[in-house]
This record gives structure tokens, C-alpha cells and sequence, in this order.
């Protein structure tokens, strides 16, 4: 597993991002673990998240794309941060986009925040986690509508490894259903790698008692797809 997964893994602990114990999904699924991307909170840390995503992105579609374009809301500071991550640490200048739930009559009209999007532009979309697909029902028709552009794929932050609207992983079924590509700065299974009976700041993260837990959750939910 490359370094900066690692990392990443650490980083969403210290920022209360990732936590296990039992909680409940948007979906109604009893969970042992929960990602709320809502704990970035400061500055530091949405630099060091723009880093993590801009890895991610750099190692799947490289820098050589048009347009960041992430969904309202969470979206919206996930592409300014790692759009001025990808310019810092690889010189790309891309562009920043995303859309408003409204569509704005005056001023700087339309549905879109940042660059307009434009004929010929290679998009990609970036959002924090994706476990049924839905955003990017709505999100593809909106770039889309912009004119003829080609969408890349999209990135998230962890891939949750569980099934979205059938037996395959939410991702999985994007690029199946959509022909997009998509990739994860880290899947649930890394995470498990990297935790499972290993302490970390004198704690051991995931024990036996919550990996039995975790493993009866992917018993019930688990992606066909998943290794």
C-alpha cells in the first residue's frame, strides 16, 4: 500500500472523519463504521485532504483534464482544495466547477459556481463518498447540458466496498452503468489492512471483536465485486 494511504487512513482518524462503532446509514443499514466528511473543518486540514485527493486523481487520470467539477455541497470545497493541490504539487492548472441546488437569475447567472464548462473540456468529478450512485444521476446531465464535453470518471474518498443498487459496489456499477472510471484515495479494505490488531497512538483501532463485527456486515452488504 502506497505511503500516502496510509497517511490518509491516520489523517481521517485524527479528524474524527472515520469512526466505528454502530451507527446507522442514510440508507438504513446498521454499520460498524461511519465516514462523515463534515469533521474537515480548518484550513490545515482541507489542505492536507486537497494533497490526499490530488494523489488519487494524479495516479488514476493523471493532470492532462480540463475540469474539476464537484456536486453541491460537499463538493464545492473539495474542488477549490484540490484543484489548488494539483497546481502546488504537479503544476496543472486545472479548473474549478460545481453546480448551485438553485439556478442563480442575476449577477453571474446559471446553475454553475466557478469556470464555465465548455465544448471539448475532459471532466472529473470529485465527491466524498459514494454508496448508491445517486449523486451522479443528477450531477452527469447538468455537465452534460454544458455542451460536448467528455467526462473522465470520478473519485472519492474511501470506497465503501458495500453493495449500491445491486450486487456490485456503487463505483462498480458507476462504471459499468456510466462508462466512467472511477478510483478512491482508499478502499475499506485498506483500511482494514492497516488497522486490524495494529496500535496506533496507543490504541488498537480495530480489535477481533469490531473485524467480527465488520465481517458480518460485509457478509450482509458486501460488493459481489469486492476482493
Amino acid at each position: 500500500m502506497e505511503q500516502y494511504k496510509k497517511e490518509f487512513i491516520e489523517f481521517m482518524i485524527d479528524c474524527e472523519v472515520l469512526k466505528f462503532g454502530d451507527f446507522v446509514t442514510k440508507s438504513g443499514r446498521n454499520t460498524p463504521f461511519f465516514v462523515n466528511t463534515g469533521f474537515y473543518r480548518t484550513g490545515a486540514q482541507l489542505r492536507k485532504l486537497g494533497e490526499y485527493y490530488a494523489k488519487a486523481i494524479q495516479a488514476k487520470f493523471g493532470t492532462d483534464f480540463d475540469v474539476l467539477f464537484g456536486p453541491a455541497y460537499k463538493g464545492i470545497p473539495l474542488t477549490v482544495a484540490t484543484s489548488m493541490a494539483l497546481s502546488e504539487m504537479y503544476g496543472a492548472d486545472i479548473r474549478y466547477c460545481s453546480n448551485r441546488k438553485e439556478v442563480k437569475d442575476h449577477g453571474d447567472k446559471g446553475i454553475l459556481l466557478g469556470s464555465p464548462i465548455q465544448d471539448g473540456d475532459r471532466v472529473v468529478i470529485i465527491e466524498d463518498v459514494t454508496t448508491a450512485g445517486t449523486s451522479i444521476q443528477e450531477t452527469l446531465p447538468i455537465i452534460q447540458a454544458q455542451g460536448e464535453v467528455n467526462v473522465l470518471g470520478l473519485v472519492v474518498s474511501v470506497d465503501r466496498m458495500e453493495r449500491g443498487q445491486g450486487t456490485k459496489s456503487a463505483l462498480a456499477e458507476i462504471q459499468e452503468n456510466y462508462g466512467l472510471q472511477t478510483t478512491a484515495i482508499v478502499t475499506m479494505a485498506e483500511v482494514i489492512e492497516h488497522l486490524y490488531n495494529k496500535e496506533y497512538k496507543g490504541k488498537v483501532i480495530i480489535d477481533n471483536t469490531l473485524m467480527e463485527a465488520i465481517d458480518a456486515y460485509y457478509k450482509k452488504y458486501g460488493a459481489e465485486n469486492n476482493e
